[in-house]
């Protein structure tokens, strides 16, 4: 006589748990990227067009540094004088080698304010520069 039962392996069925928990992530992470990309589209620059221009890739941590046609340096809404930026792309420079950085200048701005702001981040040591353009209205 066998008087041993043989259990079924029940399949484990769909698990709710870890999926609702990459969801959550995900909303989180889409709601963070969201509200940064608004608080650089809120400042009004209109960027000169540039026929190769092309909207590149986002680095993480990258720093924006928005010139307006005034001269005014704003940097995640703070309006920065020019001893202020140089404090904080020195600090930067010291925290993380190599800090990608994203120079959004009016087309009016006067090319003496851009010069400060390249000249500010090479006395800083920071090298990964780029300039923001938009491609031509056809």
């Amino acid at each position: 006589m066998n008087f041993r039962q043989t259990a079924k392996a029940e399949s484990p069925g769909f698990q709710m748990t870890p999926m609702i928990d990459v969801v959550f992530l995900l909303l989180c992470f889409f709601v963070t990227s969201q509200l940064f990309a608004q608080w650089e589209a809120e400042i009004n620059i209109a960027l000169p067009t540039a026929q190769t221009g092309e909207i590149p890739q986002r680095l993480p941590g990258e720093l924006i540094i928005n010139i307006t046609d005034t001269g005014q340096t704003i940097i995640n809404g703070r309006d920065l004088a020019r001893s202020d930026l140089g404090e904080m792309l020195a600090q930067l420079a010291r925290m993380f080698p190599g800090q990608p950085v994203i120079i959004r200048a009016d087309r009016l701005t006067p090319y003496e304010r851009i010069i400060e702001v390249l000249d500010l981040c090479r006395k800083a040591d920071i090298w990964n520069i780029s300039f923001a353009t938009t491609l031509p209205e056809n």
